[in-house]
């Protein structure tokens, strides 16, 4: 059974056993979040990362899952993306295609992915554009409180330097706020050519679940949510500032990743 309480500011946690707990809960969560979405607004807008975030959606594609979503309701976007080409093996879009999106019927005009044929700059400013006539024709929600999209789920890894899409620690894209979609050329894990959603778009989310595994990542873990002292530099932490302004924030992980957690 999950260790799960409610953080005055951070949110749910949910602390699993092992991977396979995580993995069940997680795609329940999902499954429930597309069903409400698709109930209260005739779509699901989700936003998918890269990494073991996608092998732990997995049994998404097995039953009962496969059969209960309605994949044609599904409306599909990245947190971030490598700029490289959709073939290459660092593609976050790659990685869903192979492993999720090609096994269920989800409509390719509703995967939203970018232009890997232009440089960085060009393909953050054309993701943005191609966002934002989503929300002027109301496929995806405007945000009540600000000019941001509202998606329905945000899903996020977090690196061991708690690092976020590609949002790193100390790096420019962390403080870009008018820009929906920001880009990087000289990101500090490879490649060095990314598209990120900036923090007001993932804080403007209707849900965002931030995953993290393994215990390389507790130490981030502690620094993301735990009561810290206001000179604590982890209050730049990217992870520490995923905070949707009028939405639910839900931490999914396992034992190790939770070990140093205050309530563990």
């Amino acid at each position: 059974m999950a260790l799960t309480w409610t953080h005055k500011d951070r949110g749910e946690i949910r602390v699993h056993e092992n991977l396979l707990e995580l993995s069940i809960d997680l795609v329940d969560y999902i499954a429930e979040i597309s069903e409400a979405s698709i109930k209260e607004h005739g779509a699901f807008c989700i936003v998918l990362s890269g990494g073991s975030l996608i092998s732990l959606m997995g049994k998404l594609i097995e039953p009962p899952y496969d059969k209960i979503i309605d994949w044609a309701k599904w409306y599909v976007f990245w947190a971030d993306e490598r700029v490289v080409a959709k073939s290459h093996d660092d593609s976050n879009y790659k990685l869903a295609k192979d492993n999720l999106l090609s096994k269920v019927f989800v409509f390719p005009r509703h995967i939203c992915s970018i232009n890997d044929t232009v440089s960085a700059e060009e393909a953050a400013a054309e993701y943005e554009f191609a966002i934002r006539q989503m929300v002027r024709t109301r496929t995806v929600a405007a945000s009540d409180n600000s000019d941001c999209p509202k998606f329905d789920l945000i899903l996020l890894g977090m690196g061991s330097d708690g690092h976020v899409a590609s949002l790193f620690p100390n790096h420019p894209a962390l403080v870009v706020k008018d820009d929906w979609v920001t880009f990087l050329t000289d990101s500090p894990k490879p490649p060095p050519e990314r598209i990120t959603f900036t923090l007001p778009v993932i804080n403007s989310a209707a849900n965002v679940v931030v995953v993290a595994t393994g215990e390389s990542k507790a130490n981030a873990i502690h620094l993301a949510i735990d009561d810290l002292p206001k000179q604590e530099s982890s209050l730049s932490l990217p992870a520490r500032l995923v905070h949707p302004s009028n939405g639910n924030l839900i931490w999914f992980m396992d034992k190790p990743a939770g070990s140093k957690l205050d309530k563990v």
